[in-house]
Order: C-alpha cells, then sequence, then structure tokens
C-alpha cells in the first residue's frame, strides 16, 4: 500500500564518511532491524578507534582553509543543504520511521525540527559577529574576535535520529569548525543519509565526517588530543560519569545534555479538553522516548469529583490511541525502539503495580493494529495513586507510561517536582496568570511549559536543562551554540 512506502528497500551496508570518502570499517557490522516488522534494513559497523583516528586526522586537515573560507561562503553552503533536505524532506522522515519507529507524523516533524537548526546556522555572517571599542586608552583600540576551536565531536542518542546532532553540526561548520558524528548504531540511517547530502551540498572533504560505532568509538572521541569539544545526547549515567567526566580530565568543552523525569503540574481551572489533548502527546509521543515527554501528573486540589472527571478523559483518550507501524498515516503510536527497551519498560510496569500503584490502564499486551509482531510494542499505560517515591515516579523510564499523583496545592506540587533529582521539562496547565508566574518562577527546570504539553525550544532558543538533566555550561541551538563553538580572541592594539 502506497502509506507504507519504505524509503530502505533492501538491506543496506552502511559505510563511514571519513574525509569526504565513504569508506567500509574493519569493525564488526551488526544488523539494523525495523522494530514494526522485525526485518533488517541495513548493517552497521562498530568502528575501531583507528578510524576515529582517520576522521579526526581528515578534520584537522580540512579546518585551516575551511576556517579561512568565509562566514558568508560557508553560509551558502548551509543554504543548499537546506534545499537538498526540504527536496528530500519526504524520504528523510520515512527512514527516521523506519529505522526507529515512531509515526510518520512526528518523523516529519522532527525533520522540519532539524532544518530550522540549518536555517538559523545559515545567519552566521551576523551571529558571529565580534565587537569593538576605541580608544579604551589613550591611542589603543580593542577586539572581541570570535574564533573557531577546530575539530568537535557530536555524538547522538537513537531517539531522534536525524535532529538532535543539528542542534550542533550546523553551528559547528558555520563558524568554522570541523565535525565527527558519532551517530547511534540502533538508528545509523538518517544521519548517513544527511551526509549524503552535505557531500552533495559541497562541503569540502574532511569538514563533515561520520564514524559508526559503540564505546570504543566514544572513548577514542573522548582522549583523542585534537578534538576539542564534545555534544552528547543519552543517559544521565553516561553524561555525567563518562563524557562530562572524562571532557573535564582531558580539556575539553562539553555540552552534556541527559536524562529526565518531567512533571507536568495540573490546576483545577485548566481547560480540560485542551489540557488532555496536550497530554496525549506529551505523555505517548514518540512512546514515551523523549527527553521532553512527561512522565508525572500531579493532579491540584483535593476536589475527587473534578479528579475523578478529569482522569476519566485521560482513560478515555488514552484507550482510543492507535498502535501500529507508522508509516500507516493513522497510527498514532509506533514501537519502542527494541525488545530491550520494551523489557525495561516492563520491569517498571510490574514495579508499579508490586508498589502499591494503580493500573488503570494496562499498555503491556497492546491492541497492534496490523499483521505485526507485539516484539516492541508497548501501549499506552497509566497508573494511579503513585507517590514521589515509587521506582515508576521517581527513575526515568522512557516509555509510554503516565504515573498520576496528587498535591493539596500548587505549592506541594512545586515541592514534589524539584524534589526529583532531573530538571529538564517540567510544565503547568491553568488559566490563572499568578499561578503560572508562581510556577516559572519556583520550579527548578530548564524548559518550562505554560499550558504547553512538550516543552521544546524552537532553533532560536538554547535547548536548557538543570541538575542531572545537563552538565556544561552553554547549550545546543541558537546563539548559545556560536557561542560554545567559538573562543573569544581579544586583541588589544596600540600604534606608535
Amino acid at each position: 500500500m502506497a502509506f507504507l512506502e519504505e524509503p530502505i528497500k533492501k538491506v543496506k551496508t552502511i559505510k563511514n564518511y571519513i574525509g569526504g570518502e565513504w569508506v567500509e570499517s574493519k569493525g564488526e557490522i551488526v544488523d539494523v532491524v525495523n522494530p514494526a516488522n522485525g526485518k533488517t534494513i541495513a548493517k552497521v559497523p562498530v568502528s575501531t578507534k583507528e578510524e576515529i583516528d582517520s576522521a579526526v586526522a581528515a578534520a584537522q586537515e580540512a579546518f585551516p582553509d575551511w576556517r579561512r573560507t568565509t562566514p558568508l561562503a560557508r553560509s551558502r553552503l548551509l543554504f543548499r543543504l537546506k534545499e537538498l533536505l526540504e527536496e528530500n524532506f519526504e524520504e528523510i522522515s520515512r527512514i527516521q520511521t523506519q529505522e526507529h519507529g515512531k509515526t510518520i507524523d512526528e518523523s516529519r516533524g522532527e525533520t522540519r525540527r532539524g532544518i530550522e537548526n540549518v536555517e538559523v546556522a545559515c545567519g552566521v555572517p551576523t551571529l558571529m559577529q565580534g565587537y569593538f571599542s576605541e580608544d579604551i586608552a589613550s591611542g589603543i583600540d580593542e577586539w572581541v574576535i570570535p574564533t573557531p576551536l577546530g575539530v568537535f565531536g557530536v555524538i547522538g542518542p537513537f531517539n531522534f535520529p536525524f535532529m538532535i546532532p543539528l542542534w550542533s553540526v550546523p553551528y559547528a561548520i558555520a563558524t568554522g569548525n570541523c565535525v565527527v558524528v558519532k551517530p547511534s548504531s540502533e538508528v545509523p540511517n538518517s544521519q548517513n543519509r544527511l551526509a549524503e547530502l552535505a557531500e552533495e551540498a559541497g562541503f569540502p572533504p574532511g569538514v563533515w565526517n561520520v564514524v559508526h560505532g559503540g564505546r570504543a568509538v566514544v572513548n577514542a572521541m573522548l582522549d583523542h588530543p585534537g578534538i576539542a569539544g564534545i555534544t552528547f545526547v543519552g543517559s544521565t549515567p553516561v553524561g555525567r560519569d563518562v563524557i562530562y567526566k572524562r571532557c573535564g580530565e582531558t580539556g575539553k568543552r562539553v555540552i552534556a545534555q541527559c536524562g529526565a523525569k518531567n512533571f507536568m503540574t495540573i490546576m483545577p481551572d485548566c481547560d480540560i479538553n485542551r489540557t488532555v489533548a496536550a497530554m496525549m502527546t506529551s505523555f505517548f509521543g514518540n512512546a514515551g522516548q523523549r527527553c521532553l515527554a512527561a512522565a508525572n501528573a500531579i493532579v491540584v486540589g483535593d476536589d475527587d469529583a473534578f479528579y475523578r472527571s478529569f482522569m476519566d478523559k485521560v482513560l478515555e483518550q488514552a484507550s482510543k490511541i492507535k498502535v501500529g507501524y507508522g508509516l500507516d498515516e493513522s497510527i498514532q503510536m509506533g514501537p519502542v525502539r527494541d525488545k530491550e527497551k520494551k523489557a525495561n519498560i516492563m520491569k517498571y510496569i510490574n514495579a508499579g503495580v508490586k508498589e502499591g500503584a494503580k493500573l488503570v490502564l494496562d499498555g503491556r499486551k497492546p491492541k497492534i493494529i496490523g499483521d505485526y509482531p507485539d516484539t516492541c510494542f508497548v501501549g499506552p499505560t497509566v497508573f494511579e495513586n503513585v507517590t514521589p517515591g515509587m521506582k515508576i515516579g521517581a527513575e526515568e523510564i522512557f516509555g509510554p507510561v503516565m504515573s498520576v499523583m496528587r498535591a493539596k496545592n500548587l505549592k506541594e506540587a512545586i515541592e514534589m517536582s524539584n524534589a526529583n533529582p532531573y530538571g529538564n521539562g517540567h510544565s503547568i496547565f491553568t488559566q490563572n496568570g499568578k499561578s503560572a508566574r508562581d510556577f516559572q518562577y519556583n520550579v527548578v527546570s530548564g524548559n518550562v511549559g505554560i499550558n504547553i504539553g512538550i516543552v521544546a525550544p524552537v532553533a532560536l532558543f538554547p535547548f536548557s536543562g538543570m541538575k542531572d538533566s545537563f552538565f556544561g555550561v552553554l547549550h545546543t541551538q541558537g546563539k548559545e551554540a556560536i557561542r560554545f563553538f567559538t573562543e573569544s580572541k581579544v586583541v588589544i592594539q596600540r600604534w606608535f
């Protein structure tokens, strides 16, 4: 059927892209499996340290000429890349669905957000401007000149295979740096297609490199003296204990965007229909595999009638979500990425039952639209009577599980949110301006939503984070990314 058209029609052999050449890896080869139908769609290498060394050497060789390329000329290549991304928009989106499992509408949204970052980076001729003061002392002038640093490593996650590397790469190369991208080996096709389009756009060899692999590749990037900095999106244990720590030890600048346990506060004066609609996309969109997905819903107040009416609407809508292969336009939720991730989600659901939470919508055996194996599918799941100390209330599940709690008032709801070690994307639903401001002011979260379910900043603004959700100083996207990928060279000048 046309709506199930798959862009990857036969098993692809994934190669590394190093110095403008597509190179076969010497590492072990593993399968990439479509989580919806269980079919192998690609073979990807687990590359070696030597291949990272080769990619860094190619980037270092390209750097002097790329740095001397004018910002306007670099911007023109980014504009050309943006055109190619628009021309190939649907194919890129379908690749994401085929290798990750998300619905086609979610993939299209991811593609659009990725392109927007390329679009913002096209403004580098003005974004990268320095500043100047004349006569800071008698006959002395002073400049600040933003200067590229060399080679950066970009480590991508599995959940947004196309978009998240684009939070970094366009800004890095726009400012005159070169990059080595390490995609997740679970979803390598999106970044390979992106590198093909970058090559077609005309980026010089060595400016944009892609090396596939796992832990050995990451370790080689962290240890390599030729890499000036790393951007990373992934779990908190890896981000904090590996990426952030090792970058500190080796003197690299770092952005480590990590895990989350996002709280959504529901006030009794909210617009119920719009709130419930926002909850469906926030809790269950991308099968809950978002660092900005809502995980805990706190319903405020002791009005049991409101609570029951509200929960009835939540359960009514959640139970209607259609689960299946995301290339079917009618599907609202696809599978999780693989059977191991499903097994982990199942452990949390079972733990919630054992801890005494009330399982009011059980997604362990979902109804799947179409003839597909249930290997990676989990349905929308809702718990009531959850407390913050329960595993399902405290730990990141990264699946379509909603834990519902209650609080006496807004102050208690904020305290519950702030007690959790994560601080990525908390939100409130209310029609009261004072409540909204109190929440915005007092909640400890890098991204805050007011009547917004998915608190995702657009490319003009930084993707923030606090506490165990972020390690570093500057953030990806927008002006902060420009600052991260440059150093301020201060020139003080006098002529006799």
